[in-house]
């Protein structure tokens, strides 16, 4: 009986996280959408909108390691109920922004709000899920990226078309303190005993995030995550006005044709996941290499396609490469840092992934701006960071914890 409650508490904990990052994947998914409409509404250029893109990871990159250091300190449960809080609101004021100034401001606080979530959600299932299962752990809670991939295109252009770009967000703030109060009742610090420390890999026997920067294994996560996240948000935040600008895409097409590429991610989401906790340690280094080659590739053939058929089947096969990144990065935080300071491991290495969804949408803005509307720069600065990710997991091939 005992057993039964821990295996039903367990999976409980599991679906409250997927919940709460289905909903902030899709407060941030949802941007990508509404800028459609918002750069019109607030007359805004490409580089303008750019920044307004860039905005919300200014924030979320910030909190990125100082959220994964308060769920170390103060445990997990309190970082999750202030992040849902807080970004709740902030979404909801997207609603009743103005002018750029209090748009950028709105969503900067968002960013800051939804930072902490990660860090402290990968801790609570590095205190909850035993080592072999940590993988498809996090697999399942980052599938909801994927799921959100499909239905956030959807969801944005159906609402937009009907009630409109604000109501939109005043409705998701509101789901938001829903779930909040779910969290209150539902989740818990485990008690240190959860954990199984015998199944733990304590290669770094550090006992803060400032003696882990030590070694290069750390900082070639970082690049990783930072070239990955590059790509992703590079693609996630224009490709949306690339489709209707350059490739001619109404808006109802565009929410059914850009959900196609998500189904694919879950594919690879849940892939990646089950085959992280079955490869034996350093084979998955070698596969983020073939994946990060083979995601430059496409980025290529995506830049060169034809017709919009050819360019999706592209993007599709392209989220399953960048799948298995993506889940490796966490991951591999959870299989090898000390469960005491995984918080803030995942919150650096998260925060690069974060500075690149910061960094880039603004240098593609710049770059279309200066191109007088070509994306073709743009293409090759993401292609770019494909080259810098296999890189990086070539040195954490030489260098990584044997």
């Amino acid at each position: 009986m005992a057993k039964f409650k821990a295996l039903k508490g367990k999976h409980l904990i599991l679906a409250i996280l997927f919940a709460g990052w289905s909903l902030g994947n899709l407060d941030r998914f949802v941007m990508n959408y509404a800028v459609i409409f918002i750069s019109k509404d607030l007359h805004l250029n490409a580089a303008a909108t750019g920044i307004l893109l860039s905005s919300f990871f200014a924030g979320y990159a910030l909190m990125q390691i100082p959220g994964g250091w308060l769920a170390d300190r103060f445990g997990s449960r309190k970082v999750l109920l202030t992040a849902i809080i807080m970004w709740s609101v902030f979404t909801t004021l997207t609603g009743a922004a103005w002018s750029l100034t209090s748009i950028l401001i709105i969503r900067f606080f968002f960013g800051i709000g939804e930072g902490g979530y990660m860090p402290a959600g990968s801790k609570l299932i590095a205190q909850t899920f035993p080592f072999s299962e940590r993988g498809r752990a996090m697999s399942i809670v980052l599938s909801s990226g994927a799921f959100l991939g499909i239905l956030s295109p959807i969801i944005a252009t159906t609402l937009m078309a009907t009630i409109g770009w604000r109501a939109m967000f005043y409705i998701i703030g509101f789901i938001g303190v829903v779930l909040a109060a779910i969290f209150w009742y539902y989740i818990k610090d485990p008690k240190p005993e959860v954990e199984n420390l015998r199944e733990e890999i304590n290669t770094y026997q550090s006992t803060s995030l400032l003696q882990l920067l030590r070694y290069p294994y750390i900082w070639s996560l970082f690049i990783a995550s930072f070239s990955v996240n590059a790509i992703n948000w590079g693609l996630l935040s224009w490709l949306p006005t690339y489709l209707v600008n350059v490739r001619g895409l109404e808006l109802l097409q565009l929410g059914w044709i850009a959900a196609i590429p998500g189904l694919s991610a879950i594919i690879g989401t849940f892939g990646s996941g089950y085959l992280l906790d079955k490869l034996p340690k350093g084979k998955e280094y070698i596969y983020g290499i073939i994946s990060a080659v083979c995601v430059g590739i496409l980025l290529y053939l995506m830049f060169i396609a034809s017709s919009v058929t050819e360019f999706m089947v592209y993007q599709t096969i392209i989220m399953i490469f960048g799948a298995f990144i993506i889940i490796f990065l966490p991951t591999n935080v959870l299989k090898t840092v000390p469960s005491q300071i995984v918080g803030s491991a995942m919150g650096f290495v998260s925060f690069g992934g974060q500075l690149a969804g910061f960094v880039t949408p603004i240098a593609i803005g710049f770059l279309v701006e200066a191109s007088r509307g070509s994306f073709d720069a743009a293409f090759w600065l993401l292609i770019g960071f494909a080259i810098i990710c296999a890189l990086s997991f070539i040195l954490l091939l030489i260098k990584s914890p044997k």
